[in-house]
């Protein structure tokens, strides 16, 4: 079955799926729609290559949720990219997978929830919302291909959410593969991030509000069939500090791969904000990842992102920036691999 007909399957079961919660509402209380747009221009260029420009929409996400009460509920994300790797036929395709499927169920424990299915991992949505908000312009450090690029954001499993003034946690167990790579059942992954929250939590995550953070996140799966079905350890330092003016936040991080050394290495990342008024900022940031021995994606490499930001609506923000990737030409994992310089232009709309 081409992936063509597989998209057109799953959009006729979703649309499947709404018709049967629009006929039978009266199961929940309430049904939430929204969606987010990453839409943009790149133009990039390598050393001693020619430069390459195009539009893009590099993602696009629809969401729903459906309340059983004010709390417990049930949330599906599609997302929807355009191939763009790889020389199959569907290259160039535009593709659709579910990026998050799990039930939410409130106060299992005191003070926690919890998600059951295709469901968030413990760091990257928090760091999304706390320390790096321009996920349309660069994954954070821990996921980018830019940076150590060891993780993504979701998988199969539960994942246990809990949430005081001063402390809030995340500690789960997955597949430990990622939510588009296979999983052989040999090994699960333990997964977890712990924050200490200086200010109390409670008044919210929004950069106008005033927060101090410091976080621990970790990573131990074993036999990761994404890795060789070696075992894999991951552990991370955050802080984040924010203010209505500026944020500031920084990371370490040290993977561990076992004998496989493709994804193992360490590293950090600084950024900032500059907010000299509402509507516009500057952002920046420095990516820096010591590759171990086998190569994931390069060798030692640094990430240098500067650009300035419109917040038009509460909705819509244009973001205007050049990003630096340099690869370290002594390192043998770099063969081949050219520093490359891309100017981005981004409208990220949310509804």
């Amino acid at each position: 079955m081409s992936v063509c007909n597989m998209q057109k399957k799953t959009l006729k079961a979703l649309a499947l799926c709404l018709i049967i919660v629009a006929t039978n509402a009266s199961a929940i209380s309430e049904l939430k729609f929204n969606g987010v747009h990453y839409l943009g221009f790149t133009s990039s260029k390598e050393d001693g290559g020619d430069r390459e420009s195009n539009f893009e929409t590099r993602r696009n996400y629809f969401q729903v949720k459906a309340y059983f009460n004010k709390k417990d509920y049930m949330r599906l994300t599609l997302d929807s990219f355009q191939e763009t790797k790889g020389s199959n036929k569907d290259k160039g395709s535009w593709l659709t997978r579910v990026k998050y499927a799990y039930l939410y169920l409130d106060e299992v424990l005191p003070y926690t929830g919890v998600e059951m299915g295709q469901v968030h991992r413990p760091w990257i949505d928090y760091e999304e919302h706390h320390g790096w908000w321009f996920r349309s312009i660069s994954k954070v450090f821990v996921e980018s291909g830019y940076g150590a690029h060891l993780i993504n954001s979701a998988d199969l499993g539960v994942n246990f959410k809990t949430k005081l003034a001063h402390f809030s946690s995340e500690i789960g167990v997955y597949n430990g593969e990622g939510y588009h790579a296979i999983e052989n059942g040999e090994g699960l992954s333990t997964e977890a991030r712990l924050t200490y929250h200086v200010y109390d939590s409670s008044k919210g995550r929004k950069p106008s509000n005033d927060y101090i953070n410091f976080s621990y996140f970790g990573i131990k799966s074993l036999e990761d069939n994404k890795r060789g079905n070696n075992d894999f350890t991951l552990n991370g330092l955050h802080a984040v500090y924010n203010t209505k003016q500026f944020l500031i936040a920084g990371q370490y991080i040290k993977a561990d791969n076992g004998n496989n050394d493709v994804y193992e290495g360490d590293g950090y990342s600084l950024n900032f904000e500059y907010r000299p008024m509402d509507k516009f900022w500057f952002i920046g940031r420095y990516d820096d990842w010591d590759q171990a021995v086998a190569s994931n994606g390069g060798g030692d490499r640094k990430h240098y992102l500067l650009g300035a930001v419109y917040n038009l609506y509460k909705q819509v923000r244009f973001i205007a920036n050049v990003r630096q990737t340099d690869y370290d030409e002594s390192d043998s994992l770099n063969a081949g691999i050219k520093d490359e310089t891309q100017f981005m232009l981004t409208a990220e709309v949310h509804w």
